[in-house]
């Protein structure tokens, strides 16, 4: 039978608590206890009775006692794990060992306590249990919230809320952007949403990769070339800006243009005109330019690169996109959103991950960003057979990066090693794209691999 206390305090909190044992003077204790503190508190002195109890109240910790007669509380914990997602367990006995409280622990027991007990050791280990409920549900409801997505970008932490924002001022003006940020934080995402929230929206929006564009051919590709202007010229052709006119032209990684083309958009820029190769006149157009890039470039401009005139024509509004591993509180909202988008690809539900996974997902630095994410999630969801991720299913390097070391322990050497390793990753392997992350030349690059005896890999 289900005993509920009715004595009265004067704080009444809210956490509701069901401690299970078939001793009558622990129940009574116990109760006494947390009654006291001004928890609402459940007995019952059978498994069998605590599950009755869960069907008429349901409860937010379960306290139970791990040897009692013909089911035992590491049944019960297995039974709430399968089944009461949203409770907690914590678990006592007066028969401790390591086998029990390990085997506790794996279950789902949130805090493991050893008769007997003082009150304060009780009072403790209750409240270290709910703070621990209480981060799961937390963890939960993010996963199971269908987030916003203005623009069609996801976030709700505090450094998104920011870039919305200038997204938003941006928008209202036709002034140049410049949106900085790793490869894989979603510049080109955060491009289109300037250029659609805008009055351009109705006009094109012209993406052009400026590391895909041999540096030869760029100049005719942005700005069009006329009939015979070099081999192979056999008729007139516009380029992006051309395309673009009327609209917005998203030229995506402008650092690595070449000095020459700088001067060239910076013409652009000044005189809103664009010549066509092999044309000795010039024609207006009407172009947004956005650009972006993953360096630095006031420094490259220091270290002559890059054109300082075209750094400030460039730089009137800058959108700065934060890491992920800055964006702690939009990871498990991001992993919800891929998981569900890559499940209904493949016509079926999206898989749950394991508490251990989320947090695993959550400590990796993430040197690929969102992109990064993307490609891990949907990875997962395509190859998991079952319903339920777990961290055994996750990457190597991610498992492994978990159980790395920390700390300040460590000589610079050796966290280089491990970042250079933790890109390569992210990105297959690829050493031009990694070299690219890295801000450095491949050849560098190569020559750190060399020392690290890196496998080979591909190009």
């Amino acid at each position: 039978m289900l005993r509920r206390t009715t004595e009265m305090t004067i704080e009444k909190k809210k956490e509701r608590i069901l401690v299970v044992d078939d001793s009558p003077q622990t129940l009574e204790l116990i109760q006494r206890n947390l009654t006291s503190k001004g928890y609402q508190v459940f007995t019952a002195s059978s498994v069998a009775e605590a599950i009755r109890a869960f069907e008429a109240n349901p409860v937010d910790l379960v306290i139970t006692d791990l040897k009692m007669p013909e089911v035992s509380g590491m049944d019960l914990i297995r039974h709430i794990e399968e089944n009461f997602k949203n409770t907690g367990v914590m678990m006592i006995t007066g028969y401790p060992s390591i086998e029990s409280a390990v085997e506790a622990i794996k279950t789902g027991a949130e805090e493991y306590l050893t008769k007997p007990f003082t009150d304060e050791e009780l009072f403790s280990a209750v409240q270290r249990a709910l703070d621990k409920l209480s981060i799961r549900r937390a963890g939960q409801a993010r996963l199971q919230k269908i987030p916003s997505a203005p623009y069609g970008l996801i976030g709700e932490s505090v450094t998104m809320r920011k870039v919305f924002d200038v997204i938003a001022k941006a928008a209202s003006t036709s002034a140049t952007v410049l949106i900085t940020g790793e490869s894989g934080t979603g510049k080109e995402l955060v491009a289109r949403a300037v250029h659609y929230s805008s009055s351009r929206a109705s006009a094109q929006f012209v993406p052009v990769n400026c590391v895909a564009i041999p540096e030869e051919l760029l100049e005719s590709e942005l700005f069009g070339h006329v009939k015979g202007a070099f081999t192979g010229a056999i008729e007139s052709r516009a380029g992006f800006f051309q395309t673009a006119d009327g609209g917005t032209i998203f030229l995506d990684e402008i650092s690595d243009t070449g000095l020459a083309m700088q001067a060239k958009l910076l013409r652009v820029l000044q005189d809103k005109e664009v010549c066509m190769v092999g044309s000795s006149r010039s024609r207006k157009v009407d172009v947004r330019i956005i650009a972006s890039t993953n360096k630095d470039l006031l420094s490259l401009v220091k270290k002559g690169i890059f054109r300082e005139d075209l750094y400030y024509r460039l730089n009137v509004i800058t959108i700065d996109l934060p890491p992920l591993r800055e964006r702690d509180d939009d990871i498990l909202i991001l992993i919800n959103h891929f998981a569900n988008k890559f499940g209904k690809d493949l016509g079926r539900s999206a898989p749950r991950f394991s508490e251990n996974a989320l947090q695993t997902l959550r400590n990796y630095h993430w040197p690929g960003n969102v992109r990064e994410l993307e490609n891990v999630v949907q990875r997962l969801v395509v190859m998991t057979d079952g319903d339920l991720i777990e961290v055994s299913d996750l990457p190597s390097l991610m498992r492994f990066s978990a159980l790395s070391k920390t700390g300040f322990n460590r000589t610079l050497a050796e966290v280089e090693v491990e970042h250079i390793q933790n890109v390569l990753a992210s990105v297959g392997n690829n050493r031009t794209k990694a070299a690219e992350i890295l801000g450095i030349d491949r050849k560098t690059l190569r020559d750190k691999l060399k020392k690290t005896d890196t496998p080979k890999v591909n190009r």
